[in-house]
């Protein structure tokens, strides 16, 4: 089709309007990224907008060179990898058999999981639960309280819901159990929805700093974006304390305080960026089963 003035002025209105949000929306980042490639020092004097005045990687050695980040770093990646994979499984393993037509007492279950989504205990009874289970100060109690993920729940359901039954029925009369058509036919079609709860999981699990900072007292298990709070809150007190802030900022004359704190947020950013790419293909197609069919 030929294309007329109104046309490309329409055109060039969105590509005008996609340009000035993707600027608004990725230039923050894109600031973090160029402050901590540069001295603290220097930085501090303001005046940086595009690229580093004086390139320097103090800021990452300073922090990398610490083994408590380094600890931390691997225990994030542990939590993310364990209770992404876990997290999965057994949240699709409760929608698959939710999502059987044949389930007695079907309509019960329904109010009891949205109640349970809006509705919590509080801090203090969730803390006695996990204290009874012998989960405090252990590496579990990042992944198994978080295993069943109601919202990802009523996603999977409807999700599962649309499988044609033919399927099952073909595979159960070849002799296939529950179990087996779970794992050899059902996960194997689902990556939309896999790849979508995988993403909302992992990212979940690699943000969270809460249960390391109320259920962790050993050291060795606090995790990255701990340490990152740790660092910024640590930072905003009179440098008359002492702090973890304070301590990496001595190491090197050339990082301060908030260079640092830039420095410790672009390295628990990074990771997530870098996986989403690879799912983003999936992770479309999912994210919209629950808007489609609910």
């Amino acid at each position: 089709m030929r294309r007329t003035l109104e046309d490309k002025i329409v055109d060039g209105v969105n590509y005008t309007l996609l340009a000035i949000i993707f600027v608004i929306t990725f230039y923050p980042f894109y600031y973090l990224i160029i402050i901590s490639f540069n001295e603290g020092l220097d930085a501090s004097l303001g005046g940086i907008y595009f690229w580093p005045r004086e390139f320097s990687l103090v800021n990452y050695t300073t922090i990398l060179s610490d083994p408590k980040w380094i600890m931390a770093f691997f225990v994030s990646v542990a939590r993310t990898l364990v209770g992404t994979l876990l997290g999965v499984l057994f949240t699709c393993m409760v929608a698959y058999g939710l999502a059987n037509k044949n389930l007695l007492f079907q309509k019960v279950y329904y109010p009891i999981f949205i109640v349970g989504m809006y509705v919590s205990g509080g801090l203090i009874p969730f803390y006695v639960v996990l204290r009874h289970l012998h989960l405090l100060n252990t590496f579990w109690v990042y992944v198994i309280p978080s295993m069943l993920n109601l919202f990802l729940l009523l996603i999977a359901i409807s999700f599962f819901r649309e499988i044609p039954s033919e399927l099952e029925e073909s595979a159960r009369i070849d002799g296939a159990n529950d179990l087996k058509i779970f794992y050899s036919i059902i996960l194997p079609i689902s990556k939309p929805i896999l790849a979508t709860m995988s993403l909302f999981i992992g990212v979940g699990q690699w943000n969270s700093w809460l249960d390391s900072a109320y259920y962790v007292q050993n050291e060795n298990l606090r995790t990255l974006t701990y340490r990152m709070i740790e660092l910024i809150n640590t930072s905003s007190v009179p440098t008359d304390l002492q702090g973890p802030a304070v301590e990496l900022a001595t190491q090197a004359a050339q990082a301060t305080p908030f260079s640092l704190e830039i420095t410790a947020m672009v390295i628990a950013i990074v990771p997530i960026l870098c996986v989403y790419p690879f799912l983003q293909k999936y992770f479309v197609k999912g994210a919209t089963i629950g808007a489609v069919k609910g």
